[in-house]
């Protein structure tokens, strides 16, 4: 079998990868696709309980909609703004079902490699066929071989700690059974009784943090959560531009977010805490944490932690691979300046395709989330339009594959999760928010 005959292996079945996959079909490429959860979409039903603040017209793909309608499938009003388990439910899983066979589930990839190649070595290098090492949730290991790999495997699963220097603060492990690094359900009784009337230090400055000030608020106000507080600690100050765009935002539920998360601060219901870098946790006396910043500044005993930090890519898996990434953030290295946090929102991200994309080793790509490393400006329509370049490349349609254009809303925040999902009757005009 030629190389050009292999399948090209996708790692992920979240909705750039199920994408890919819908792209390469369209191009007659045979895609598989290794997915390590259950189901598809798996990071995303782990936030189900949070509406996007995109709407449905923005996080479809143009090629998965044309493999979904020969089933019936009912496109959902695109005014309409998902909940995670929405996107997952209504899009996603009828988007594996049609894909079939070319999607495993419980599989999760250990290792990418160029055959008979570590990264060490030149000779015929480029005329290799990738292999990919699997390992099933059975226990049974096998070796792909592939023409290419697009790696869309998120940065879910590795979230930022605590500490101020980007390590986990002293005592943070120690003190894990406190902390959670995931926006909370507070629709679960049992997650509720964990929050309710506590003090809960929130760490971070994104659209998770908004989502996770805005449910605490939300409690606060209830009978069984009188007393809650939150405690919010920023690394930097407060300015103009802490809350997002507001009113302004060309996404109305993405300004929402940020316009809640300042209304928990007005109302009382969370104090902030600008320029704290955290050092330490430590047990107090009374069983509570009490957070220690680098300057020797310790507040007072909180009894939960809910820290969100950011999220950063899995490369384990990749260390045979010559990939060129930037030293900051962590993506390709020809993204990197496009997609920079301390200059870019993520309406203003330049269109880009499967050149800012590409790696020393020709026929990769990290595409999604991961493609972003640590920046966290990415938008789902941003993937797509990598996945359908990145698709075109490997069709060897340069032109298509060369002519990147997308539109982006601008101003405020763009990744995390939202505010909770509720029926559509009660829904505000705005809509829930949620990071895609």
């Amino acid at each position: 079998m030629s190389t050009q005959q292999l399948p090209v292996v996708v790692i992920g079945a979240g909705p750039v990868g199920l994408a890919a996959a819908a792209h390469l079909v369209e191009r007659d490429i045979e895609p598989l696709v290794l997915e390590a959860g259950p189901a598809a979409g798996t990071a995303v039903r782990a936030w189900s309980h949070v509406r996007l603040f995109s709407p449905w017209s923005e996080v479809t793909d143009p090629a998965a909609e044309k493999l979904l309608a020969p089933t019936g499938w009912t496109e959902p009003d695109a005014a309409a703004y998902p909940s995670g388990g929405d996107w997952a439910e209504q899009y996603l899983q009828p988007l594996a079902e049609v894909l079939g066979d070319r999607v495993r589930f419980g599989a999760t990839v250990t290792g990418v490699a160029r055959a008979g190649r570590d990264r060490v070595v030149d000779a015929d290098r480029e005329a290799q066929p990738y292999v990919v090492h699997v390992r099933y949730v059975d226990g049974r290991e096998e070796r792909v071989t592939a023409r290419a790999v697009v790696d869309a495997s998120g940065t879910w699963s590795v979230p930022g700690p605590a500490g101020g220097s980007g390590l986990p603060a002293l005592g943070e492990k120690a003190a894990a059974d406190r902390i959670t690094y995931r926006v909370p359900d507070l629709g679960d009784p049992a997650v509720r009784a964990r929050y309710a009337g506590k003090r809960t230090a929130v760490l971070g400055s994104g659209a998770s943090a908004f989502t996770a000030l805005a449910h605490l608020a939300d409690l606060a106000g209830t009978d069984d959560g009188a007393g809650t507080k939150a405690l919010w600690l920023l690394r930097r100050g407060i300015s103009d531009s802490t809350f997002g765009g507001g009113e302004a935002d060309q996404l109305p539920a993405r300004g929402a977010l940020g316009l809640a998360a300042k209304a928990a601060v007005d109302g009382g219901h969370a104090e902030a805490v600008t320029g704290f870098r955290t050092d330490s946790v430590e047990q107090a006396a009374d069983g509570g944490l009490v957070l220690v910043s680098e300057d020797g500044q310790r507040l007072q005993p909180v009894d939960e932690m809910i820290v969100l930090t950011g999220l950063r890519p899995d490369l384990s898996f990749l260390s045979e691979i010559r990939l060129r990434l930037d030293e900051r953030l962590q993506a390709p290295a020809e993204l990197a300046p496009l997609i920079d946090p301390n200059v870019h929102s993520c309406g203003t991200v330049y269109p880009h395709g499967h050149r800012e994309l590409s790696h020393p080793d020709q026929g990769i790509y990290l595409v999604g989330m991961k493609s972003y490393g640590r920046a966290p400006t990415f938008l789902a329509l941003t993937g797509y339009e990598q996945v359908r370049s990145v698709a075109a490349a490997l069709a060897g349609d340069l032109p298509s594959a060369d002519r990147v254009e997308l539109t982006l809303p601008e101003t405020g925040v763009c990744s995390g999760t939202g505010l909770p999902a509720t029926p559509a009757a009660e829904q505000p005009p705005e809509g829930g928010c949620c990071g895609s």
